[in-house]
C-alpha cells in the first residue's frame, strides 16, 4: 500500500458500542476508503476482515444488523457436506473440511465445537459399505482431524445410542463428527474482529445509490434508517456481499453481473431436548435431500427444508406445510412422534444460491463466485457459510487492480476471532472465575463458549452492578450483563436485534421473548437513552412480530404465510427498498 494512508488503529477490543456507532458516521463521510463492503452477513463480515488484515482501509454497512438475514438462519453447522461427495463435487468438501478444522482448532475454538450424529442405516448388504466409503472419503480429505473417525454400529448399539429411534427404522449406524456454531453470534465476532483490526463497521446504514466517476463506481450514498441522515462514502472499490440481495444491488448500481442469485427457503423447527432421547444428532436422507437432527443445548434443532422464494426477501416465513414435512419426515424414525404442540420455535432462511439450468433448488450449486459487476464493483455470491473465509479471499483478491499500491496476500487463516486467545486457559479456570463471581460453573462455562476470552468484559458489568449477573426472569438461560453487553460492545440498537441475534431466545422458549420483551428493552434502553414511549414501541414491534410469525406458520402456502408475516412493523422503519 502506498505509504501516505494513515495508520489503522482500529476500535478497541472491536467495540461496536453506541458512542462508535456515531463516530463511524463521521467518519464514513469524512474519511477515503480502499474498500466499502456491502451487507453484514458472513460473507460480508469475513470480507471486511479479510480486507482490513491486508491492510487495507474498510468500512462495512449493513442496512439492518449483523447476521439479520441468512447469517442467523443457517443449520448453525461448519460442515464439510457429506451430501455433497454424492454430487462429486470433492473440491468444495475437501475446502469446507479445511475450514471447518481451521475453527475447531485455531480460529474460533470458544465458538466452533465437535457435534455427532448418527447415519440409520436402512438397506441390508450395499448401503453400509457404500456410506463407509464416503465417510472414508470425508475422513481422509481432512474430517477426522480433529474430531473422532467413523464408527459402525448394531442395530442395537444405534438403538443403545439413540433411544428415540423405532428399532425397525434401521438395522444399523454409524456415527460420525461435524461441528456446529451460533451462527449470528459467530458472524458479528467476525464484524467485531474486522472492527479491531481497523475496518469501520456500522449498521442500520443502507445504500442508497452508487456514486460514479466517469465509468467506474467510486463509492456510494448512504442513509442512516435510524434517523434519515444521509452521506456519502467514497472508495477506490465497493464489494457487493448482500447474499440474498445481491441482484438488487446489481440493478441498483446499473451493471449486471455475470451470475444471477436465486433464494432458496430453509426452515428449522426448535423441541426441547426431552422429546427425543438421544446422545446423538441424526442426519435421516429424505427423497430430496437431508434432514439433520441437531442438538442445542436443552434444545433439538431439525430442518431443512429446501423449496424456491420468490417473495419477501427480509422476512421469508415459515408455512404449516413446511412444518409439517419436517415432522413427517422426523417422525418416520422416531418412536414417539413429535406434534406441533411440541414445537418451542420456528425460524425460515434463505440460501443464496447460485441459479443454474435445474430448477431443483437442491441441485443449485454451492459453490460461490466473484463477478466484476463495473469498473470498481464487485459481487459475491453463493458458497457455503463453512467457506465464508474462502469466498471473502477471493472478493478481495478481485478488487486488487482497483486499490491503488501493493494488496497484501490474505492472512485470515491465521486471524483469532476476538475471544479466542486465552479461551482454553479460562475453561480449566471456569470455577476459580465462577467462585469470584458468585456464579454456577456451568454458567462460565455457558458464557465461554460465547464469549471467549471476552468473558471478563461481559463479567465486569456486575461489578457495579450486582443485579446485571443474575438471569433475565422468562429466559434464565441468559444474564442480563448480556443485554447490556450486547448493546455497549456488540452494536444491538434495538430489542430484536438482542432477541434474536445476541441471544437466542426468539426460538429458545416457547413464549419467543415475548415474555421478557419489556423487562430487555428496559436494559437496553437505560443504555441507549430511550423514554418509555420507546420502551414500549419496541415491545409492541417485537411482539408483532412474533404473532405475525406464529400466524404464517398456520399458513398452508409461501403467499399466504407472506402476506401475514410482511404486516407486521419493521424494528428499523426506515428501511426502503431495494436493500443495500
Amino acid at each position: 500500500m502506498s505509504s501516505d494512508k494513515p495508520e489503522v488503529t482500529g476500535q478497541p477490543q472491536g467495540k461496536l458500542g453506541p458512542d462508535e456507532h456515531e463516530e463511524n458516521w463521521r467518519r464514513l463521510g469524512d474519511e477515503e476508503f480502499d474498500v466499502v463492503v456491502i451487507g453484514g452477513g458472513i460473507t460480508g463480515a469475513g470480507v471486511a476482515l479479510d480486507a482490513a488484515t491486508r491492510g487495507l482501509r474498510v468500512a462495512l454497512v449493513e442496512a439492518r444488523d449483523l447476521a439479520a438475514g441468512t447469517s442467523s438462519r443457517s443449520s448453525k453447522l461448519f460442515h464439510g457436506g457429506l451430501r455433497y461427495l454424492e454430487q462429486l463435487e470433492f473440491s468444495l468438501v475437501r475446502e469446507a473440511l479445511h475450514e471447518r478444522e481451521l475453527m475447531l482448532n485455531r480460529l474460533a475454538p470458544h465458538l466452533v465445537k465437535p457435534v455427532s450424529f448418527l447415519y440409520p442405516l436402512t438397506h441390508r448388504i450395499w448401503e453400509r459399505p457404500y456410506t463407509a466409503a464416503g465417510l472414508l472419503l470425508y475422513d481422509r480429505m481432512g474430517g477426522a482431524r480433529s474430531v473422532p473417525g467413523q464408527k459402525h454400529l448394531t442395530r442395537a448399539g444405534a438403538q443403545r445410542m439413540v433411544p428415540a429411534l423405532k428399532r425397525d427404522a434401521m438395522i444399523g449406524g454409524i456415527r460420525y463428527y461435524d461441528a456446529q456454531a451460533d451462527d449470528a453470534r459467530h458472524t458479528m465476532t467476525v464484524a467485531r474482529t474486522a472492527a479491531r483490526y481497523g475496518a469501520v463497521v456500522r449498521t442500520s446504514t443502507q445504500v442508497v445509490e452508487f456514486l460514479h466517476e466517469a465509468d467506474r463506481i467510486a463509492g456510494a450514498r448512504l442513509r442512516d434508517v435510524e434517523d434519515g441522515r444521509e452521506t456519502e462514502v467514497r472508495a477506490q472499490a465497493v464489494i457487493n456481499a448482500t447474499g440474498v440481495w445481491t441482484d438488487e444491488l446489481q440493478r441498483l448500481s446499473g451493471g449486471r453481473g455475470r451470475f444471477r442469485v436465486r433464494a432458496s427457503k430453509g426452515v428449522h423447527v426448535v423441541v426441547p431436548r426431552d422429546k427425543i432421547v438421544s446422545d446423538s444428532g441424526l442426519i435421516l436422507r429424505t427423497e430430496k435431500s437431508v434432514l439433520f437432527v441437531i442438538p442445542w443445548g436443552n434444545h433439538w434443532i431439525i430442518g431443512t427444508t429446501d423449496t424456491d422464494w420468490n417473495l419477501d426477501l427480509a422476512h421469508p416465513a415459515a408455512t404449516k406445510r413446511d412444518i409439517d414435512y419436517i415432522l413427517e419426515h422426523v417422525n418416520g424414525v422416531l418412536a414417539t412422534p413429535l406434534t406441533h404442540s411440541d414445537i418451542e420455535g420456528v425460524y425460515a432462511g434463505l440460501r443464496p444460491l447460485l441459479a443454474g439450468e435445474s430448477d431443483d433448488t437442491s441441485k443449485l450449486s454451492r459453490e460461490h463466485e466473484v463477478s466484476r459487476v463495473a469498473p470498481g464493483l464487485v459481487a459475491i455470491a453463493g458458497g457455503k457459510y463453512t467457506t465464508y473465509r474462502v469466498m471473502a479471499k477471493d472478493a478481495v483478491d478481485a478488487v486488487s487492480n482497483d486499490v491503488s499500491g501493493r494488496m497484501a496476500s490474505s492472512i485470515t487463516d491465521r486471524v483469532p476471532l476476538l475471544g479466542a486467545d486465552g479461551y482454553h486457559a479460562l475453561v480449566n479456570q471456569a470455577d476459580q472465575i465462577a467462585a469470584a463471581h458468585g456464579l454456577h460453573p456451568y454458567r462460565v462455562r455457558h458464557l465461554l463458549d460465547r464469549y471467549g476470552s471476552m468473558i471478563h468484559e461481559v463479567l465486569a458489568l456486575g461489578d457495579s452492578r450486582p443485579e446485571l449477573l443474575k438471569p433475565i426472569d422468562e429466559a434464565p438461560n441468559y444474564l442480563r450483563a448480556e443485554v447490556v453487553y450486547a448493546v455497549r460492545y456488540e452494536g444491538a440498537l434495538h430489542l430484536e436485534d438482542v432477541l434474536t441475534r445476541r441471544t437466542r431466545i426468539s426460538f429458545e422458549y416457547p413464549h419467543r421473548g415475548v415474555d421478557c420483551a419489556e423487562q430487555v428493552a428496559r436494559l437496553i434502553g437505560a443504555e441507549l437513552g430511550w423514554d418509555e414511549q420507546r420502551v414500549n414501541s419496541e415491545v409492541e414491534r417485537y411482539s408483532a412480530r412474533v404473532e405475525a410469525e406464529r400466524e404464517s406458520q398456520n399458513q398452508p402456502d409461501d403467499q399466504a404465510a407472506d402476506a401475514t408475516r410482511v404486516a407486521a412493523p419493521e424494528a428499523r422503519e426506515g428501511i426502503v427498498e431495494p436493500v443495500g
